[in-house]
């Protein structure tokens, strides 16, 4: 339903980037917090919609994570993990012996 007292539209591109970095810092800090047992911050995290201020504030600043960290995290997210390690295979009798 369009609210006819409101006139004002945004732009996609800025709304998905609004979407993603919303998400991008409440699914680290909900992960970060049930990780380090956080239930009041858990909640807090998850409930409270912040644009991403109080995942920052939680992250940074009570689990003390470092920047590197979410780095690792983002890119992770982003970019694929290619398979670094070989799978390890069954030895065979001859290997075993």
């Amino acid at each position: 339903m369009i609210n006819p007292y409101v006139d004002y539209k945004m732009p996609l591109p800025i709304l998905v980037l609004i979407v993603v970095w919303t998400l991008f810092w409440k699914i680290y800090a909900v992960w970060t917090a049930v990780k380090n047992n956080h239930k009041g911050w858990f909640v807090a995290v998850l409930i409270l919609n912040t644009f991403g201020i109080l995942e920052i504030i939680y992250l940074f600043y009570i689990a003390k994570k470092k920047w590197s960290d979410v780095k690792r995290v983002f890119v992770g997210m982003v970019i694929p993990k290619k398979n670094l390690k070989k799978k390890e295979s069954i030895p065979t009798e001859e290997e075993v012996k």
